[in-house]
């Protein structure tokens, strides 16, 4: 029988538990929690017997589940580091949910954080199937004919102390503050196909994504088109065929027939690339870079820059299985058609 003392926990701690299920504090409803925790259950196994095999120099000679319990179960450890990366909560504040130490938790997040970091990202109408790198990107566009939209985001960081090498390089010259690059790809109808290139916020968007190897990648993948900001005129014009960018200001001496045809360009370009930053959701118009500023880590992030990759990683992987969901909606045009005709 439980003491006194071990009801009172569990009377006082199950509410909390159950509350952090809750979207609002995980992020992800309950059908999407349960297969995010059915996919990670074997790799987090695996990962913890090599480790155990790896401290004991030799094989288990116990039954499986034999030893000490766990403080944290696999679920509750999956809840903790999902919650985590939805709030940035303080490692202490979580452990003072579930009655542990504070060192615990840090270990439960560290241990689950890299494998939906790991997961890639989802492909649209094709469950299961996985995007990890540009050069999938670029193969599923070629194959399914997909046109890209690219685009460039960039999260507050922490600074490098003084005196350390490096220090400059996270400082933006447009936000004046230390910030984390990252490049991110959607389809025309708005939904992550894939986020990375995460550099410091000093290289520009389109340095970023060509350490990434995507010129390459336009070389090997001719048929991929690509809809891009001002950002990647380089791009654009090196693969004038492939990647689309805004048309160049005329000068200010430049006849007014000139610039309003420029204005024109520049507006039906951007209603093709701005999918990438506009989704219609199934309320109201969402972001696809938006959608993952949901997440408070992406607002602001507080942590080690050394984790943060990992973290951007595993939160916009969650976020293109919802966005894999989504079903393709065509937004109206913008052009203006007579109600009624007009008699002679």
């Amino acid at each position: 029988m439980p003491t006194a003392a071990q009801v009172e926990w569990i009377v006082t701690s199950l509410p909390a538990r159950a509350a952090l299920f809750h979207p609002a504090f995980c992020g992800l409803d309950r059908a999407h929690l349960g297969d995010l925790i059915e996919e990670v259950a074997g790799p987090w196994a695996a990962q913890r017997e090599s480790a155990l095999y790896e401290r004991r120099g030799h094989d288990r000679q116990r039954a499986a589940g034999a030893g000490p319990n766990h403080q944290l179960v696999f679920v509750d450890r999956v809840l903790i580091t999902l919650v985590y990366l939805r709030l940035q909560l303080p490692h202490a504040a979580l452990a003072e949910l579930y009655g542990v130490t504070r060192p615990t938790v840090t270990r439960a997040i560290h241990e689950i954080r890299p494998l939906p970091a790991r997961r890639g990202f989802a492909v649209p109408q094709r469950p299961g199937a996985r995007l990890h790198t540009l050069a999938d990107v670029c193969a599923y566009a070629e194959a399914e004919g997909v046109d890209l939209r690219v685009d460039g985001t960039e999260v507050q960081v922490r600074r490098p102390r003084a005196g350390r090498g490096g220090r400059k390089a996270f400082v933006s010259g447009k936000k004046k503050q230390s910030i984390a690059k990252t490049t991110t790809i959607s389809d025309s109808s708005g939904r992550l196909l894939w986020s990375g290139a995460d550099r410091p916020g000093r290289m520009h968007d389109q340095t970023a994504v060509r350490t990434e190897g995507i010129a390459e990648q336009l070389r090997l993948h001719p048929k991929v088109k690509v809809e891009a900001d001002e950002g990647y005129r380089g791009l654009a014009n090196e693969f004038p065929d492939q990647v689309s960018a805004p048309p160049k200001k005329p000068k200010d001496d430049a006849p007014l027939g000139e610039r309003h045809a420029w204005r024109e360009q520049r507006r039906h370009q951007s209603s093709r690339r701005i999918c990438v930053e506009h989704v219609i959701g199934k309320e109201n118009v969402e972001h696809v870079i938006g959608e993952e500023k949901k997440w408070r880590p992406l607002q602001r992030y507080t942590g080690r820059r050394e984790y943060y990759p990992e973290t951007h990683a595993a939160i916009a992987g969650l976020v293109s299985d919802r966005a894999a969901r989504r079903q393709t909606r065509h937004r109206t045009s913008t052009e203006l058609v007579p109600l009624h005709r007009t008699a002679c």
